[in-house]
């Protein structure tokens, strides 16, 4: 009689480059023949994949930790708040093992010590595209790990190191095996994905019998032709951007961009040390609308950032009412642990912060009402994300699962999940879309 197989409790938190590294680590235990449980109590082994990012983060990680260590007592701790360590331990000082981000061999080595594996090769059979913690028909992409960029409200290069892009057909290879597995949707990321193969001086790999450069087109261009929607985040206005712009006009990429410009006035910019061409920014935005008109824009704006004053915050007002972007994300300046930005002068008082937040997100809210409004009455094709008794909710090519809005569709016949399909759209409110399946 073979040993029961040991079970894991899992916890991912933070964005969807840890999710990712949850998958592999998950995908790694099931290979093995761990069991996954969603009970702390009963489990062999919990963990915690951390996020460091601000410090309302960082709570939420140690809050984390520290139910399951209450409910089970046997915890490893990895991610971005495990590369530094000390934190962590102060607080509890008897976990199994703490480790950094994307360190899967050291978290499966821990938990191999805390509940050696019970391996059957004949019943623990995996899918061939892992385990995914997405939906079926949807799936993040990574590309690279790390980044190269300073930016000073932001530790992410401490945390994760420098930028490591994978070799292009390595990606590839991934992103087939996903879509033969029924994923619709890729949602390709990154640190900064636009610096894209900057590291392997944008070296070429043998995918189907050519050579492919580990560069941003062409990954995108390859992307393209693999049956799925491609959808781009994190992606930096570097000069080199315009060149996708013509492959979301000929539908082989979507036509959303998530950029994240996070301020408009250039001293703020220069203060945050932020990376690409930010100068002419509205002109580039105007010229990537004449190119690829159906293009949506997304992106995260910091407020209250030290040193803003009240000329900066107008500036950035105006630039958003020009710039009219579909989707918008705002954060309050939040000092991090060992970012840069702490030492600089002329912080803005949390009241300050919470008044331009409040005034930023009504211009926003305008803004995205009106983009909104004008869909109405167009069709659109929609994926659907869940299914109900008489209106499922999907996303169109605007919006990303999680962070954007939805559309609301109502269907006399019944839609599944990963369906795509088309809506003829009816009402509008400030981020959501109502329609009826076509």
């Amino acid at each position: 009689m073979t040993a029961p197989a040991p079970k894991i409790s899992f916890v991912s938190l933070g964005c969807p480059k840890a999710l990712v590294d949850s998958e592999r680590i998950i995908t790694r235990l099931r290979a093995e023949g761990y069991e996954l449980t969603k009970r702390h109590d009963g489990a062999d082994v919990v963990i915690v994949n951390t996020c460091g990012f601000i410090d309302s983060a960082k709570a939420e990680s140690l809050e984390a930790i520290g139910e399951a260590m209450a409910e089970n007592g046997k915890v490893i701790v990895t991610g971005c708040m495990g590369a530094q360590p000390e934190e962590i331990r102060d607080r509890f000082p008897n976990l199994l093992a703490i480790t950094g981000p994307q360190a899967y061999e050291s978290v499966l080595q821990a938990v191999h010590e805390a509940a050696p594996p019970a391996h059957d090769p004949f019943l623990d059979l995996l899918p061939p595209q892992g385990i995914k913690l997405t939906p079926r028909h949807y799936a993040y992409l990574k590309i690279s790990e790390g980044c190269n960029n300073r930016c000073t409200f932001c530790i992410i290069p401490k945390l994760r190191g420098d930028l490591v892009s994978r070799p292009a057909a390595e990606v590839l290879r991934e992103a087939e095996r996903l879509v033969k597995a029924g994923v619709k949707e890729l949602l390709v990321i990154s640190q900064d994905t636009s610096a894209y193969g900057v590291d392997l001086k944008y070296q070429a790999s043998l995918w189907r019998e050519r050579e492919v450069r580990a560069r941003f087109l062409d990954l995108a261009r390859e992307l393209g032709q693999l049956g799925a929607w491609v959808r781009l985040h994190y992606v930096y206005p570097y000069p080199h951007v315009d060149e996708v712009i013509p492959l979301m006009a000929e539908g082989k990429v979507l036509p959303y961009l998530d950029i994240p410009f996070q301020h408009a006035s250039p001293k703020v910019l220069k203060a945050m040390r932020r990376p690409g061409n930010q100068e002419k920014t509205l002109e580039r935005i105007r010229k990537w609308r004449e190119i690829c008109p159906d293009l949506a824009i997304r992106s995260t704006f910091i407020v209250g950032f030290p040193g803003e004053t009240e000329e900066d915050f107008a500036l950035l007002l105006d630039w958003l009412n020009e710039a009219k972007l579909d989707r918008v994300g705002c954060f309050r300046f939040e000092p991090v642990k060992g970012a840069p930005a702490n030492d600089l002068p002329g912080a803005v008082p949390d009241e300050v912060k919470e008044e331009r937040w409040h005034r930023f997100m009504k211009a926003q809210r305008a803004i995205s009402a009106r983009k909104l409004k004008a869909k109405v009455g167009r069709r659109l094709p929609v994926i659907v994300d869940e299914t109900g008794p008489t209106v499922a909710k999907g996303r169109s090519k605007h919006d990303a699962p999680e962070i954007d809005g939805a559309v609301y569709v109502a269907s006399r016949r019944p839609l599944r999940a990963g369906d795509i399909i088309t809506v003829k759209i009816e009402r509008a409110d400030e981020y959501d879309l109502h329609g009826v399946a076509v």
